[in-house]
């Protein structure tokens, strides 16, 4: 129960810095901020940013699954905001990496989420968008 409870906190205080970030005016700060963000909740930018499916879950595969759960929900808004501020192809690829991580959660987790659910149709729009 109490580790329920730090990774519900945990997940609170990331979207609540997510939402501080967004609020920031200047492209550049974003980009910084946002960068920390995965350095500080999932692990480093460099390699989560450009790695493939397949390597972000060998990546996470040696997490618990509480763990491996809360930072594949992490890394599904970090991809999906990532995505916001960049041009194709790199757009689509981090479309189609939080599209996969909303997937996964889907499939894995037990919980029902609204915002899942919507976040994944906002992704499956902005993606076939794209498409066109």
């Amino acid at each position: 129960m109490l580790q329920r409870d730090y990774i519900m906190r945990l997940i609170e205080e990331f979207l609540a810095a997510l939402q501080r970030m967004l609020e920031k005016k200047e492209f550049t700060s974003r980009r910084e901020t946002l960068e920390k963000l995965y350095d500080q909740y999932v692990g480093p930018h460099d390699f989560y940013h450009m790695a493939t499916l397949d390597d972000v879950f060998k990546a996470l595969a040696g997490e618990d699954a509480e763990h491996r759960a809360m930072k594949i929900q992490m890394l599904a808004e970090l991809y999906y905001y990532d995505a916001q501020m960049e041009t194709e192809p790199l757009r689509k690829m981090l479309l189609q990496k939080a599209y996969a991580m909303y997937d996964w959660l889907q499939e894995h987790e037990q919980t029902y989420s609204p915002m899942r659910v919507k976040r994944v149709e906002e992704i499956r729009k902005a993606m076939s968008i794209n498409d066109k």
